[in-house]
């Protein structure tokens, strides 16, 4: 028959639940505001997590210059230059081809549609051309009662832009100012902080250094080859915007999992509507060949991840960085996630306790010798007894 509860047990133990609990209750507090004031600081933020994105993929060339003799402020000019004409030869190279082959775009957008209808319309959906009319005229009187709002929309889009170019070039001059200055900031933070944290806060923030580094270096460059093998396969099979399609798969590499899904999507949609069925399932295969090649030979030979990261972890930052912050949640996921991640494990070393080492100067006693339980037989009596 079970005992009955021990009264001052139970009590013990709901001290402890309340204590933890109201523990919890002040953390989740605490994040909430510290998001509250990111949320009010963002303006600001979002250029300094940019300039340090890019710092981290211009650092090596800026790191090799200034050990051959150049000057620090000469080193980041050129290499912040040098950048800032790649990407915009780089947004010319998509513009161009755009305006170019768009005509043709729409026009294989209005075949696919037509082809989507005769296909639709046939066995086994059967739809009638009345209710795909009715569908098209219920679209467009939600359109045109929502000019207003397209209005609004346009002006909103304007206003993104502007703030979209303050905010690059207040990135490309912390940039700058990060490639020139970035070594002396670890000594200069040591000297800020009193006491523990001029120990934890600088060794904290050289991991996460590393570890974004490594992540943001290895990610472009498993995308450059992603862009460079799936552009060739689509210049192969025929399909239209072929660079910038492979531009979109190299910046959708920055975010894992979900990004290469969505290029994929957008590339066989325009095979389909501009090459047809055929061309859009090669177009498909080829997209999962590439994956395939990239998740297991060219992640495990460039990358090897070095995040401590599962897949799962991963994926659920993804769709909770998407949900909250829209694409650019999406893309500071996984970093946010492998910074946090490394915090985590400086301070689980710290408060791990250590191992015991052992005194080398100490000689372990000798071990007693091993008697055996029966002697032999020859022991056993002596000889001639």
């Amino acid at each position: 028959m079970p005992g009955s509860l021990s009264a001052p047990k139970t009590r013990a133990a709901l001290r402890t639940s309340a204590r933890v609990s109201l523990e919890v209750l002040l953390v989740l507090l605490m994040t909430a505001v510290a998001l509250w004031l990111l949320g009010k600081a963002w303006s600001i933020i979002w250029p300094l997590v940019i300039a340090l994105l890019l710092t981290t993929l211009t650092w090596p060339p800026v790191r090799f210059l200034r050990k051959h003799g150049w000057k620090p402020a000469l080193a980041a000019s050129v290499v912040t230059i040098l950048a800032l004409l790649i990407a915009a030869g780089t947004l010319v190279g998509i513009a161009v081809p755009v305006a170019g082959q768009s005509p043709q775009l729409a026009d294989g957008v209005v075949d696919g549609i037509q082809q989507l209808r005769d296909w639709a319309s046939g066995p086994p959906l059967n739809i009638q051309d009345d209710q795909i009319n009715q569908v098209l005229d219920s679209a467009i009187g939600q359109i045109q009662g929502r000019a207003s709002d397209i209005v609004n929309y346009t002006v909103t889009g304007v206003s993104t832009v502007v703030n979209g170019v303050v905010t690059t070039v207040l990135a490309l001059f912390l940039m700058f100012f990060f490639l020139k200055d970035g070594p002396r900031f670890l000594p200069w933070l040591t000297r800020q902080l009193p006491g523990r944290l001029a120990t934890d806060v600088p060794a904290v923030t050289e991991r996460s250094w590393n570890t974004l580094g490594a992540f943001v270096r290895s990610q472009a460059f498993v995308g450059l080859l992603d862009a460079v093998f799936i552009g060739l396969g689509l210049w192969i099979v025929g399909v239209p915007l072929v660079l910038p399609l492979a531009v979109l798969t190299f910046v959708t590499a920055f975010i894992p999992i979900v990004g290469a899904l969505f290029a994929g999507f957008v590339a066989v949609l325009i095979a389909l509507v501009s090459n047809g069925w055929t061309d859009a399932l090669i177009v498909l295969g080829i997209i999962i060949l590439v994956q395939q090649l990239e998740g297991n030979v060219f992640q495990p030979m460039i990358q090897s991840r070095g995040l401590g990261l599962h897949a799962a972890v991963v994926l659920l930052a993804v769709t909770l960085g998407g949900s909250l912050a829209g694409i650019v949640g999406s893309l500071l996921a996984v970093p946010v996630s492998a910074v946090i991640a490394v915090m985590w494990n400086y301070l689980r070393e710290q408060l791990s306790d250590p191992e015991p080492d052992p005194d080398p100067d100490h000689d372990p006693a000798p071990e007693p010798p091993v008697v055996p339980d029966d002697p032999p037989p020859a022991a056993a009596a002596p000889a001639g007894a």
